[in-house]
């Protein structure tokens, strides 16, 4: 997952490196942030015993969503071309989508199982 989002990570600072000065410091700025804290999150989600990984697995899904709905404003703002758009969201969704199967799955291994088998 980690070498998903370093790579969606360096097609964006393709991108961002020559976006306007108007958008670079502002959401450009602040996707590049989130970038990298999504990163840091994930990363400390990866070294945390089971039971203790979905604050950080959570964070990095809130980073990941508000990347989204970013990139999005940027792109109804003409502040990025449709081709660019795509690229970027469709790394971005497959990162969201397996973040989303690694929270559900972390849920699942910390749900307790009754005797007869079934989660409590």
């Amino acid at each position: 997952m980690l070498h998903k989002l370093k790579d969606a990570y360096l097609v964006w600072f393709n991108f961002y490196s020559s976006m306007d000065k108007i958008h670079r410091y502002t959401l450009g700025l602040k996707i590049d942030d989130l970038l990298i804290a999504a990163a840091e999150a994930m990363s400390v989600a990866s070294f945390l015993p089971k039971s203790d990984k979905l604050p950080a697995i959570r964070k990095a899904m809130r980073k990941i969503d508000t990347i989204k709905m970013l990139l999005y404003i940027l792109f109804i703002s003409q502040s990025i071309d449709q081709p660019h758009y795509i690229q970027i969201s469709k790394l971005i969704e497959e990162i969201s989508r397996m973040l989303y199967g690694w929270h559900n799955q972390t849920i699942k291994q910390n749900t307790p199982v009754n005797s007869t088998g079934a989660s409590a």
